[in-house]
Order: structure tokens, then C-alpha cells, then sequence
């Protein structure tokens, strides 16, 4: 600790101070005790500052359906924004999203004395399951939609589908057809209700969305197909970036191009959407960003002096090749 101290310019109380999280240092100060503890790589003793502080310097993470994009990438911003405050993590993953569950998993971290826990289960029964629960810890809870409780961080999905939206209204489609996510999900009943609103706003009656039982390409690319069967197709919102691969396939094999016959958007941004082809037009969604949102909300709930934001990141679209003017007039 004396050796962070001579680096950052402070006394050791102030170090020890910035470890513990107690108030009263200012920004800067914090700031440059923290670039020397990294650049020196020194670790507090968790034992020794969980016996000055009254906390075991352990918190819980609550997962469902770590396969999927949003809860993965929540985790991975939960656990580095975590080890960078030093604390360790527990994570517990449910087999489903139900009261008993989700009471189950809370008994066993507080069985680890955890401090506090972070819910990563985006469904729409999660907040009525963790309403119903008995919580013997505070929790924070990461979700899709519009605004979230006091206790939640939330992606405004619901506006990143009138983003995308209203950009293809604006190249002048005349409608927007929708692949939607499978039930059960908050994204799938957010970015449904965005792509809805925007269209009501345009004057546009919603065309029927093509359903899909689970996020993946062949799912897209079914659903594409049956889009196609009704016909006047000249753009397709799809409610992630997986399953505009099938999109794709779908498109090639009816002798359509993207975007000369058919703009197609994604949701997600993920690393890949760059080098499809064509490159994929979508809407990013910082998923780490909102995981780490959240660990610093539990970690203010835990009055520990967390600097960042708490809220999200607002979602953004990025235009790539995927979207043009339509060739023809689309069917009205």
C-alpha cells in the first residue's frame, strides 16, 4: 500500500480510503489512486477489508439462458466491473424464471453471504418472480424495455425498434414488415411494441410479424420464407442479428438482393454484423455496459461510492449496407 501511495502522490490513509470506498475523496484523487494501484498491480487483502468494512466482498449473479446475446454480455460487464471495485462473484443460474426458483437461488447466496445480487433474466415474468420472493439481500435487476423499477437497469429497446423503424420509413418504404423474437422475452415484447408505435405514428396499419420459436438463423430464416409467401416485401426489421443470417439465405434463394429487392436491419450490433454480406445495418445495444450499470447501482445500494453512470447506454443505430430507397413500389 505505501508503494500506491508514493506513485499516486497521497498518504496511505488516503489509499486505504479509496480501497475501502469511504467518502470524502475527491474525483481526481480517486482517480490516480486507482491508475497506481492498476499499473502496480496490487490487491488488497479482501479478507482484511471485509473485516473493516462488515462486507464479505462477494456478490451474487442470478443468470438465465447464458447462451443468448444480452444476458451473456451482462454477465461479462457485471463480473469486470465487479473485480474492478474487488469483489469476487457467485453466480447461480435458474432453471427457469419462477418465484420458487428465483427464492432458492437467493437462499443460496445468502447461504455465501453475499452482499448483494445482480438478476440477469430479461423475461417478462422476472419481475413479478422476484416481486413474489423474498429477498435477504438488496438486488438489482437488468432489463429490456422502457424505464425499469428504482432497482433496475434497463435498455430502452422499445425506442431502438422505432430507431430502426423510422429509418426505413425515411428511405421510404412504405411499411415494415417485423421478425419477432420468441415468447416469453422482454426484447421480443419491447422491440414489437417500438416497431408497432412508430409505424401508428407514420399512419401505417402493422403488417401480421412472422413468429420464432428461439433466436437463431434457422428460426430467421423460416420466418423469412413465410414472409415472403404473402408477398409486397421491400423491408424486414428482425428482432436480432442471428437471425438475420437466415434472412439472408432466405432472400438469396428467392432471387432477391439486399437491399436492391429487400432492406433488412438487425438488432444488437454484434461484432459480426460488419462482414456480412452485405454489412448489416442495426442497432447496438451495449449490453456490457448496461451489466456493469447495474453492479455500480448494487454497489450505491450497498453505499459504496461507485463513480459511473447507473443507467444503460441509450441504444444507437448504425447504418451499413443493408438498407437503401426502395427499388419498386412496394404493395400498399
Amino acid at each position: 500500500m505505501a508503494d500506491v501511495a508514493r506513485l499516486a502522490g497521497v498518504s496511505v490513509i488516503t489509499v486505504s480510503r479509496v480501497i475501502n470506498d469511504y467518502p470524502h475523496v475527491t474525483p481526481a484523487v480517486r482517480q490516480r489512486v486507482r491508475e497506481a494501484i492498476a499499473q502496480l498491480r496490487y490487491r488488497p487483502n479482501t479478507m482484511a477489508r471485509a473485516l473493516v468494512t462488515n462486507r464479505s466482498m462477494h456478490l451474487g449473479v442470478i443468470t438465465y439462458a447464458l447462451s443468448v446475446t444480452s444476458p451473456s454480455l451482462a454477465l461479462f460487464g457485471v463480473s469486470e466491473e465487479a473485480r474492478a471495485f474487488g469483489y469476487s462473484t457467485n453466480l447461480v443460474t435458474l432453471d427457469d424464471v419462477s418465484a420458487s426458483s428465483l427464492q432458492t437461488a437467493l437462499q443460496h447466496l445468502a447461504d455465501d453471504a453475499v452482499d448483494g445480487a445482480v438478476l440477469l433474466a430479461p423475461m417478462v415474468d422476472a419481475p413479478r418472480a422476484l416481486q413474489a420472493t423474498q429477498a435477504p439481500m438488496p438486488v438489482v435487476s437488468f432489463e429490456q424495455g422502457t424505464t425499469g423499477s428504482r432497482d433496475a437497469v434497463t435498455l430502452d429497446e422499445e425506442f431502438a425498434a422505432q430507431l430502426t423503424t423510422r429509418h426505413l420509413l425515411e428511405l421510404g418504404h412504405h411499411t415494415v414488415h417485423f421478425i419477432r423474437g420468441p415468447d416469453g422475452w422482454m426484447a421480443t415484447e419491447a422491440r414489437e411494441t417500438g416497431w408497432r408505435r412508430e409505424l401508428a405514428l407514420a399512419g401505417r396499419r402493422p403488417p401480421a410479424p412472422a413468429p420464432c420459436a428461439d433466436w437463431g438463423v434457422a428460426s430467421g430464416y423460416q420466418a423469412a420464407r413465410s414472409l415472403l409467401e404473402r408477398g409486397g416485401v421491400s423491408a424486414i426489421l428482425v428482432s436480432n442479428d442471428a437471425m438475420c443470417l437466415g434472412v439472408y439465405t432466405a432472400l438469396h434463394e428467392a432471387g432477391l438482393t439486399v437491399p436492391g429487392d429487400v432492406s433488412v436491419v438487425g438488432f444488437d450490433d454484434v461484432p459480426e454484423a460488419a462482414y456480412y454480406q452485405p454489412p448489416l445495418t442495426t442497432v447496438r445495444l451495449d449490453f456490457a455496459a448496461a451489466g456493469q450499470a447495474a453492479l455500480r447501482r448494487l454497489l450505491g445500494l450497498l453505499g459504496v461510492d461507485a463513480a459511473g453512470s447507473v443507467e444503460a447506454p441509450t441504444p444507437t443505430l448504425v447504418v451499413r449496407s443493408s438498407t437503401a430507397p426502395p427499388h419498386r413500389p412496394s404493395a400498399q
